[in-house]
C-alpha cells in the first residue's frame, strides 16, 4: 500500500513539475513575439494548465505532506521528504503572488466560464498593472521569469521526494 502511495506522489510531483517545466521551455520562443501575438497566445493555457496544475500541484502537496507523516522523524527520508514539501509550497507561493497577478492581467478581456472568472478573479482591482499603457513586457518577464523559478523548485522537489523514497 505504501508503495502504491509513493508512486501516486511521485505522479503528481513529476505532473507538477512537467507543467511548469513546458511554461519554462517555452519562453525563449514566445520572446520572438510582438506584444498582439503574445497576448493572442495567453489564453491557450486555461483551462487545460489550470485544471493540470490545479490537481497535481495540490495533489502533490498533500501527498507529499501524507507522505512526510508516515516516514520516521528526524530520518534521511524525512528530512528529504520534508524539503520535497517545502519546494512544492515555494512553487505554490510562487503562483499566488507572482503568475496569478499577472494571469488576471492578461485574462481581463477574456470571457471565460464563471469557475475561471472565481479562479482568476478577473472582475476586481489586483497588483498587476492592467491599464492598457502598461509596459505589457514587463508583465511577460514577470510571468516567465515566476515559470523558471516554479519549474526550479518543482524540479528540486522531485529529486529530493525520488531520493526520500529511494532510502
Amino acid at each position: 500500500m505504501r508503495i502504491a502511495f509513493e508512486v501516486l506522489t511521485v505522479i503528481l510531483v513529476a505532473s507538477t513539475m512537467g507543467l511548469a517545466l513546458a511554461h519554462a521551455l517555452e519562453w525563449p520562443g514566445k520572446l520572438r513575439l510582438d506584444r498582439e501575438q503574445y497576448l493572442a497566445v495567453q489564453p491557450i493555457y486555461y483551462p487545460g494548465f489550470t485544471i493540470g496544475g490545479g490537481v497535481a500541484e495540490a495533489g502533490g502537496m498533500l501527498a507529499t505532506l501524507a507522505l512526510l507523516l508516515m516516514t520516521p522523524g528526524g530520518s534521511g527520508a524525512f528530512w528529504l521528504t520534508a524539503g520535497a514539501l517545502a519546494a512544492l509550497i515555494v512553487m505554490h507561493l510562487i503562483f499566488w503572488t507572482v503568475t496569478q497577478p499577472v494571469n488576471k492581467a492578461w485574462l481581463r478581456e477574456t470571457t471565460l466560464a464563471a469557475p475561471a472568472r472565481r479562479f482568476f478573479g478577473t472582475g476586481g482591482a489586483d497588483s498587476a498593472d492592467r491599464s492598457p499603457a502598461a509596459d505589457w513586457t514587463i508583465l511577460r518577464d514577470r510571468w516567465e521569469r515566476s515559470h523558471a523559478v516554479r519549474a526550479a523548485a518543482a524540479m528540486l522537489s522531485l529529486v529530493l521526494l525520488v531520493t526520500a523514497i529511494a532510502l
